[in-house]
Parts: structure tokens; C-alpha cells; sequence
């Protein structure tokens, strides 16, 4: 593995000096501005640096790894007042007290991490939604709370939503609704498993070793399982949220839950 990381990293550098001379580079990088912002190219550059150097600690996705309470890089530019340069800073120098090093690349390449970050960082609602809050409130309890919590309120079976409307765009939501197996969050892998007495029981893995397995079902009862008295395990690919088409939630009533979820903002 470290061989491997090695050879990723060199192959990283090598695409480097093959970029730099292609956008014009000087001495401009000691500055408070992306001098890659804009160009596609820095931050497929930056993404195989990543994937090289940070997606040890962040994971291959940038959306971190809890169990070394690696941050999700993915939501890095959600923080109030958080800028590129801040990013830079914190790649350049590290945070102490924390298991995030400082990094000695060249300034370029920090640059290239940069403009991947901002490439694969989530963005919220881009504009202000034309609904109806309180009938997307109404909508919202009838359709989503029993899974979704909103504002302390609601189900854990799904991802909290009291801040979803600075994080997630608009589309992404929408696309969520209509087809929730397209993308599945690593947190919310959907698994079925058959326990002693022919009692079935679907929902997602919280937690799982070698040994063990704890799932989260559909009933919201957390129950843990050993693997040797399963009668059967199996990892699904198909979400346990409702998929809701046009017959169940309209055009209309889409635009009223998305006005509810900005409203709480």
C-alpha cells in the first residue's frame, strides 16, 4: 500500500509540472486568490493529489471518516465566512491539537487541492424559493418527518434535514425525493438480514465487524445481531426511503417542502 501511494503521489507531481506551464504560472500564488479558479483542469490535478496524499485520513470521496474524526471536506465551504485562502492556510499549516498536520507542498499544488475541494463542496439553495412554507410544513410532516428530523423534531432513520438548505442545492434535494436509491450515503447503506426464527428484519447498518452487525430498521429499533446466527445477510442497493414519484408529491408540493426546508434557515 505504501508502495502504491507512492507511486500515486510521483504520478501526482509529474502531472503538476506538466500543468503549470499550460495556465501561464509566474510567482502569483502568495495571494489571497485562487490564481486556478475557473480552470477544470486544476482541480482534476488537485483530485489525484487528494486521492494520493489526504484520502487517507478524509476518505477517496472527501467526506471524511468518523471513526478518526476526519471532518467531511465536502461541506468545507458551508462554514460562515470560510474562504479559499482559508483553506489554503489550513492545508499549508495544519490544526493544532488535531490530527491534521501541516503539509509542505508547493504552493501550487495546494492551489490544485483547493480548486478540487471547491469542485466536489456541496452549495445550497441557490436562490429564494417561490413557495408555500407553511403548506411545505404541512407536507413535510405528512410525507417526511417519520424518518427526517427538522428542528429537534422527527425520525433518525434518515439524514437530519433542519440544515439542509445550506448544504445541499436544490436539484440534489429534488433528485433525493424522485429517486433515493441513485445515491445512498455511506451512513445510510440499506441491508436485510434474516435472524433465528424466520424474523426479518430491513433497515441500515450503524455500526459492523467482522463478528457483529448493528442495524437501524425501518421501525427505528436499533438492534445488534452476531453474524454467526444469521440465517442470511444482505447488502441491498435499493434505499429504504419511499421513492415518491408525481402522483404522490406534485410539482407544486416539491416547491412548498424545498420553501419549508429554506425557511428554517
Amino acid at each position: 500500500m505504501k508502495d502504491l501511494i507512492n507511486t500515486l503521489g510521483l504520478c501526482s507531481r509529474i502531472l503538476v509540472l506538466f500543468f503549470l506551464p499550460l495556465v501561464g504560472f509566474h510567482s502569483s500564488f502568495g495571494q489571497e486568490l485562487n490564481p486556478l479558479e475557473g480552470d477544470p483542469r486544476a482541480a482534476r490535478v488537485g483530485g489525484s493529489i487528494f486521492r494520493a496524499q489526504c484520502a487517507t485520513c478524509h476518505g477517496a470521496d472527501a467526506m471524511g471518516i468518523d471513526s478518526i474524526d476526519a471532518p467531511d471536506l465536502t461541506q468545507i465551504f458551508t462554514r460562515p465566512g470560510s474562504s479559499e485562502q482559508d483553506v489554503f492556510q489550513t492545508i499549508r499549516e495544519g490544526i493544532p491539537g488535531s490530527i491534521m498536520p501541516p503539509h509542505a507542498f508547493p504552493e501550487a499544488e495546494i492551489w490544485m487541492l483547493v480548486s478540487y475541494l471547491r469542485s466536489v463542496g456541496v452549495s445550497g439553495f441557490t436562490g429564494q424559493i417561490q413557495g408555500d412554507p407553511d403548506r411545505g410544513m404541512f407536507l413535510f410532516s405528512e410525507n417526511c418527518e417519520t424518518c427526517h428530523r427538522m428542528n429537534g423534531q422527527g425520525g433518525s432513520l434518515g439524514p437530519n434535514l433542519s440544515m439542509i438548505a445550506a448544504v445541499r442545492s436544490e436539484d440534489a434535494i429534488i433528485n433525493s425525493i424522485r429517486d433515493p436509491s441513485a445515491i445512498i450515503g455511506r451512513q445510510y447503506k440499506p441491508v436485510s438480514v434474516l435472524a433465528e426464527g424466520n424474523v426479518r428484519f430491513r433497515g441500515i447498518i450503524k455500526s459492523e465487524d467482522a463478528f457483529s452487525i448493528q442495524v437501524l430498521g425501518t421501525n427505528q429499533v436499533l438492534r445488534g445481531f452476531r453474524k454467526s446466527t444469521l440465517q442470511e445477510l444482505v447488502y441491498e442497493d435499493q434505499s429504504v426511503m419511499t421513492t415518491f414519484n408525481e402522483s404522490a408529491l406534485n410539482g407544486r408540493d416539491l416547491t412548498d417542502i424545498l420553501s419549508y426546508l429554506q425557511s428554517n434557515l
